[in-house]
């Protein structure tokens, strides 16, 4: 057992006036948050950590990026996260790729970032899935939080220049493509149905068929890559045919439609915004556009994609958020407890509450400024060692 004493709390939970601060301790049991408050009855031989004059913050999670699937070695070995043989690959999942010793696993434990997450990449229409998980372990089934989060797919420039010279060379082709597989999953799935008990009246096992049921059955969404503001809509426009719940990443022209996607009310993951615009469809790109969003009522989180920014910077990307304008409270949400809701696991992650995961990041000041110092964290209340 373990109390972390006298620290400022930024509990990422919004109270009357505003994200909850106060001075309490937190004791932790069994990776848990057992209890918050002041003055605790401590049972003997409980392990003590004075944070006084400290502030204590939730864990960040990223809620978008490729970590452990895109190693930092320079070269096609060490990179597992887009697959070129094959545009439409929803059988494919991310923890059957990760590698749980790429080291940028540990830059971002280490500057406070404790649950991600990680998936394939934006080179195919239909991706393969996404999973939460924290950013400390040896085995990869060890640190999943949960998996399937989400099924991915993209729209935009990326499937075009990857198959330009295998079959898709428009937006047009794109849609289709993810349209036609969903098509004969919907196939797929009646005949499933139909045939019941009877064994005999199953169609043949499809893979990928299988691998869709989980998202027409909306027991997950599609985790939809689109930068520009018509392929956000095309994206919602699928979602809404097939009656799917969708995520929408990148969103870098949300700012252009903020009304439009405040009235569609589904979790926008903005990022990665620092960095040039390095294709055309980032022309528009501004770090005020997570702020203009929270402004407008949605629903955001700030992403790295990482490995495009160093995972370790994604307080950074809040503070430039917020020098940007977005409200503080926003800012701190947009790397706490939204991207937890945008994974779906905010019953475990994203704000200090009791019975949640013990995943605490302790600084000596705001972790948006680049001069404050990560004094120690916490993830299943162990403490990660540098």
């Amino acid at each position: 057992m373990l109390c972390i004493q006298n620290g400022t709390l930024h509990t990422a939970q919004k109270g009357r006036d505003g994200i909850c601060v106060f001075q309490a301790d937190i004791l932790i049991e069994d990776g848990k948050i057992l209890r918050i408050g002041q003055d605790l009855s401590l049972p003997q031989g409980c392990q003590t950590v004075d944070a006084a004059g400290l502030s204590i913050y939730p864990g960040f999670v990223d809620a978008h990026c490729h970590v452990g699937l895109d190693g930092t070695a320079i070269g096609y070995e060490g990179k597992d996260y887009n697959e070129y043989n094959d545009p439409i690959t929803p059988q494919l999942r991310a923890q059957d790729g990760i590698n749980p010793m790429d080291p940028a696993l540990k830059e971002a434990a280490l500057a406070g970032v404790t649950c991600i997450g990680t998936g394939p990449g934006s080179s195919n229409p239909i991706g393969g899935t996404f999973i939460a998980m924290k950013t400390v372990g040896k085995r990869v089934d060890d640190m999943i939080v949960k998996a399937p989060v989400a099924m991915k797919c993209a729209f935009g420039e990326n499937p075009k220049r990857c198959y330009r010279e295998h079959g898709i060379s428009s937006r047009m082709t794109n849609a289709a493509l993810i349209r036609e597989a969903l098509y004969k999953a919907l196939a797929y799935r009646q005949k499933k149905e139909a045939a019941g008990d009877d064994c005999s009246k199953l169609p043949a096992y499809d893979m990928k068929c299988e691998a869709l049921l989980p998202v027409l059955n909306r027991q997950i969404p599609i985790k939809a890559h689109a930068h520009q503001a018509n392929d956000l809509f095309t994206a919602l426009r699928i979602a809404k045919e097939f009656h799917l719940d969708i995520t929408l990443e990148h969103v870098t022209e949300g700012h252009l439609i903020a009304e439009e996607l405040r009235a569609e009310d589904v979790p926008l993951a903005v990022g990665p915004t620092l960095g040039t615009a390095s294709k055309f469809e980032l022309q528009h790109k501004s770090w005020r556009t997570p702020g203009i969003l929270a402004d407008a009522g949605c629903r955001v989180s700030i992403i790295t994609d990482a490995p495009v920014i160093p995972i370790q910077h994604l307080p950074l990307c809040a503070g430039m958020a917020r020098k940007a304008g977005m409200q503080e409270d926003d800012a701190l949400a947009a790397i706490t407890i939204q991207p937890a809701r945008h994974l779906g696991i905010a019953d475990r992650v994203g704000s200090l509450e009791e019975g949640k995961d013990a995943d605490l990041v302790i600084t000596d000041g705001c972790p948006f400024w680049v001069e404050t110092v990560v004094k120690a964290v916490y993830i299943n209340g162990v403490k990660v060692d540098a």
